[in-house]
């Protein structure tokens, strides 16, 4: 895995400040440009991801950060990383990569939507330690959960 980029503390600054603005659940910021989403766990990133644009050296503010959106930070290549909440572990895997990691609140766990137990997106990069395999695991996760949920209904 490469370095990652330099970010500008400017970008940072504004993609807390438009994540506070409670509108988006992830905002990136590069070259004073923001892009954003809206969604509900790391779908939001997986479909920055898919969309093929390239966020290498930028910035970026999340409204929960745990391992797995880390892990997928990485793999998009951004230079630091705000959460709202982050997890000590999320913490640790940007700090080993270099990555600026910043929260207004540090946790031990993200739990899963009931607070009943470990989020699965978590579980499922459990002993996963490249990003772009984590990235694939995350995926197909998603997609489970998703089908899942569809065939509740």
């Amino acid at each position: 895995m490469e370095k990652p980029k330099e970010y500008r503390q400017s970008d940072l600054v504004r993609a807390r400040a438009r994540l506070e603005e409670g509108r988006a659940s992830v905002v990136l910021c590069r070259g004073g440009v923001l892009t954003q989403k809206n969604g509900r766990g790391i779908r939001p990133l997986l479909e920055l991801i898919e969309s093929g644009q390239s966020f290498a050296g930028a910035a970026a503010a999340d409204t929960i950060v745990g391992r797995a959106a880390a892990l997928l930070f990485l793999h998009m290549g951004v230079g630091a990383v705000y959460g709202k909440v982050m997890s000590r572990s999320a913490f640790d895997e940007l700090s080993a990569h270099g990555v600026a990691a910043v929260y207004e609140t540090l946790t031990e766990n993200i739990l899963n939507r009931e607070g009943t137990g470990s989020c699965p997106m978590e579980a499922a990069v459990c002993g996963v330690f490249l990003p772009q395999e984590a990235y694939e695991r995350l995926r197909k996760r998603a997609d489970e959960l998703k089908r899942a949920q569809e065939g509740m209904q």
